[in-house]
């Protein structure tokens, strides 16, 4: 036997007992004589001893361990004297007399250390090429079991009301979700491919047609997109649920109570801004930008975008007059007690402005009731005290101004009010704010190809108003019964009430630029099983890893994945991606042509 106990279940109540215990030795020390051992495992640490003067043997092999060494120790459970009991250790009432010692496994010195107080004296690549190693901290196995909770949790609210949980296939098709696929050839069928899925978008809308009316999966999603601090590389996982004839608040009344019970369960967050009803806040996807420059805005702190457009029209500033007659429009923004920002600060403000396409950042400060802004030179002392009025700015604050065209616009002052949240620390997280934001435009302007109309959410939503508003509306003004649920400034989840109607999903397409060759080639499966059929549904997708980051205040998404990649898509530790013999090639009917990037 290999072990009666784990290392962190020995308590004051097995004083007597015989045990066995096998392990990590986390610390050896030989003080003077006798030897005394912390065994640790995933559950905790224990403290063993070694009394040479009645176990020679063992304190001949206590002698020669080294950390990181794996044993097994047989002995007795005693209590610790007054004077050397540790309150820190939950074992620490109690200590361990060897009576037999074991070496299961010697270890090379450590690359790093693994204590988590000195965790930060490695970098990343070094932990993720010895990932092995750096899953025995305690924190990254606490993360790892947190998130087995979570999933858990998840799994059983969703079988209490009746869902079903159904695993959707992994190789499948490709399917226009945003980002770029993963591609896997096909042996059986050379020059054709499968795609990894970045989501179980289709299959979920069959399993409707299939009368299966309330799914969920934790789903693996795969998208070949760049990483960053709340999306890991290549791979991640999501709650993705789907349910059949219901509308739009279906959907979110059932959400709400989870979010809300997963952050009392796992979090430490107190949640605000919710509605007098309980209910989460909802912004419109216009309202959103127009107010606060985003659409995954964060609420834990105000400080709204104001457009004073008509205030500033004949103002005597050319470059606000000028945005204004080009259909433009002129946004200010308020910040409270921003005038405390230095010369050095607006400086930065306005760099940062400029990244994001603007000319520069107008702003005007008041200090000690005193009024300093660079357009004082171009607008009269009465008109700034309008702007002074109308933007409610007092003394100690700042405001800036941005003019251009609306959409640029809101992204510069959304930019520069997140920017004043943190400098000014308006970021609480001690609390949790929740946000609905909805209505999103059906369409938008594709980022590849100028002037070119595309999807600007999800392809497969209901367009607000069917048939007739494809139809009768300029694409940029069609809405889509689509939804974003939004935490402390993060988009968590996205949804959508879904089109069921083949009618309506080819011209929505067809506005889009895909014929209907193209969307019955793409989408045929969805197309052919709609027309025998098909009851009005919806659903949305949670991001499991990044909710749990953000309720958690974890520094990293990729931390929260035993085996994650790093942030050029490698993984250290197994060397993938990485070359394939010629015969694997030749079985797919591939040749490469490798070509030097420049």
């Amino acid at each position: 036997m290999l072990r009666t106990h784990t290392c962190g279940e020995i308590n004051i109540s097995n004083v007597g007992q015989k045990v066995v215990l096998s392990g990590w030795v986390n610390s050896a020390r030989n003080l003077g004589g006798l030897i005394f051992v912390d065994l640790r495992d995933r559950y905790g640490l224990t403290q063993v001893k070694i009394d040479p003067l009645k176990n020679k043997e063992a304190a001949t092999i206590g002698e020669k361990l080294h950390g990181e060494w794996v044993i097994k120790v047989s002995g007795e459970v005693i209590a610790r004297p007054a004077e050397m009991k540790n309150d820190k250790m939950t074992t620490g009432e109690i200590e361990v007399i060897v009576s037999e010692i074991e070496i299961l496994s010697q270890a090379q010195v450590l690359p790093f250390e693994i204590s988590d107080e000195k965790k930060g004296e490695a970098n990343e690549a070094l932990r993720l090429k010895y990932r092995f190693i750096d899953l025995r901290r305690p924190k990254m196995q606490k993360m790892l079991a947190v998130k087995d909770q979570f999933i858990t949790y998840i799994r059983e609210y969703f079988h209490e009301r009746g869902f079903i949980e159904v695993q959707t296939p992994i190789l499948a098709n490709s399917s226009p979700e945003g980002a770029r696929d993963f591609l896997v050839p096909s042996r059986l069928y050379p020059g054709k491919f499968y795609a990894l899925p970045q989501a179980p978008q289709q299959f979920k809308q069959l399993l409707m047609v299939g009368g299966l009316d309330k799914y969920f999966q934790i789903a693996p999603c795969f998208r070949d997109e760049d990483p960053r601090m709340d999306r890991a590389y290549g791979e991640f996982y999501q709650l993705d649920m789907e349910m059949s004839f219901v509308e739009q608040e279906d959907i979110l009344s059932i959400m709400e109570p989870l979010m809300l019970q997963l952050m009392e369960k796992f979090s430490l967050k107190k949640v605000v801004g919710l509605l007098d009803s309980g209910r989460f806040q909802r912004l419109s996807w216009r309202e959103s930008m127009e107010k606060y420059g985003v659409d995954k805005p964060d609420l834990r702190f105000e400080m709204p975008i104001k457009n004073i457009s008509a205030l500033v029209e004949t103002c005597g500033f050319s470059v606000f007059e000028e945005a204004l007659k080009n259909k433009g429009v002129v946004h200010a923004l308020r910040v409270e007690g921003g005038a405390k920002f230095s010369r050095k600060e607006i400086d930065e403000f306005t760099e940062l402005a400029k990244k994001r396409g603007a000319k520069g950042l107008a702003y005007l400060s008041i200090k000690e009731g005193a009024v300093s802004s660079p357009l004082a030179k171009f607008i009269s002392p009465e008109k700034m005290q309008e702007i002074i009025k109308d933007t409610e700015a007092k003394d100690g604050d700042i405001v800036f101004f941005a003019a251009d065209l609306w959409h640029p616009v809101c992204n510069v002052l959304g930019v520069i009010r997140n920017e004043a949240a943190t400098r000014l620390n308006l970021k609480d997280n001690a609390v949790a704010s929740w946000a609905w934001i909805v209505d999103f435009p059906m369409y938008a302007y594709s980022d590849i190809e100028e002037g070119r109309i595309d999807f600007g959410h999800n392809p497969f939503s209901m367009p607000q108003g069917g048939l007739k508003a494809l139809k009768e509306k300029e694409p940029l003004d069609i809405l889509a019964y689509q939804f974003d649920l939004v935490l402390n400034g993060f988009e968590v989840s996205s949804g959508a009430i879904r089109n069921h109607e083949p009618e309506i999903m080819y011209e929505a397409f067809k506005i889009a630029g895909y014929s209907k060759k193209e969307v019955e080639q793409r989408f045929g499966g969805m197309i052919n099983a709609f027309s025998y059929g098909a009851p009005p549904h919806g659903g949305n997708a949670p991001g499991i890893d990044r909710i749990l980051m953000i309720l958690n205040d974890w520094d990293s998404i990729r931390d929260m994945y035993a085996f994650p990649k790093d942030g050029n898509g490698k993984d250290l530790m197994m060397d993938s991606p990485s070359e394939v013999y010629p015969t694997q090639l030749e079985e797919l009917s591939i040749t490469i042509d490798k070509k030097d990037k420049k």
